[in-house]
């Protein structure tokens, strides 16, 4: 059985991140997705989600091409949690590209294209205008 691994906020959910969870769980018989926790998300962005944790955790939970969820806590724990999940891959956006290449020991790392012009950044700022 091969583990698929990502991680993501997922906030004000997209088109974007379906098709990249979608490509993910192709790659694999499961797909476990980390959520970053509010406080995470936070510290990388200065700012809160739109949507709670839980809520994020919900949504990311109904799709049918994710076998398992969690909150993702920290950054510095992403080792800890390929190896808890037994990921054999870690698949993360081109944005992060380079950034988890030292985890190719541990397992695979691919990077996807992101789906052109949309993100959570660029959605809140079309509403606010």
């Amino acid at each position: 059985m091969k583990n698929v691994i990502t991680f993501g906020t997922f906030d004000l959910f997209h088109y974007g991140h379906l098709k990249i969870l979608q490509r993910a769980a192709s790659l694999g018989d499961r797909l476990i997705v980390g959520v970053s926790s509010d406080s995470l998300n936070f510290s990388k962005k200065s700012r809160y989600p739109i949507y709670s944790e839980k809520e994020r955790l919900d949504i990311i939970a109904s799709l049918k091409c994710v076998s398992k969820v969690f909150l993702e806590e920290s950054l510095e724990l992403k080792k800890d949690y390929i190896l808890k999940y037994k990921a054999d891959i870690l698949v993360m956006g081109n944005d992060w590209k380079g950034k988890f290449d030292c985890f190719n020991n541990i397992c695979k790392v691919i990077y996807f294209q992101r789906t052109p012009s949309i993100s959570t950044t660029e959605i809140i700022e079309r509403i606010r205008i």
